[in-house]
């Protein structure tokens, strides 16, 4: 399952991410983890979420993003919830058209079971109509 917190940059989507994630991992019996482009809300999560600073790792593509996923689903088959903050950003989509990836997203997810929450810095109006239907939170 795919969901989106959408967006113009500034409209408050990272706390309602970071409140949407703590309250994951209250009712969790897997693994939680959030997705930044930096380490700076690490004391914002609670001590349980695994935060991953994806600007460590080299992802060039929006393919190179989907393989990044899928080696943390193989390393963990417990993950039950992915947060991804500044997805446009993370999954290298600024400008890009998102359609396929969020399809490949949605393909995981239902594949293992996990739910992935995604901060996306576009209008909701502005989405693909395949990530529309996915839209939870229009700010």
């Amino acid at each position: 399952m795919v969901s989106i917190i959408a967006g113009e940059k500034g409209k408050g989507k990272t706390k309602i991410l970071l409140e949407k994630a703590n309250e994951a991992v209250s009712k969790a019996n897997g693994s939680v983890i959030y997705l930044d482009k930096s380490s700076k809300h690490m004391y914002e999560l609670n001590n349980r979420i695994r935060l991953v600073n994806v600007s460590e790792f080299p992802i060039i593509s929006a393919d190179g993003f989907i393989g990044f996923l899928s080696g943390l689903i193989s390393s963990d088959h417990d993950i039950e919830a992915v947060f991804l903050d500044s997805f446009l950003k993370l999954a290298v989509l600024e400008g890009v058209d998102i359609t396929s990836t969020i399809d490949r997203i949605e393909t995981l997810g239902e594949k293992y079971g996990i739910t992935f929450v995604l901060s996306v810095s576009m209008d909701a109006s502005d989405l693909p109509e395949n990530a529309k239907k996915n839209v939870t939170v229009a700010l």
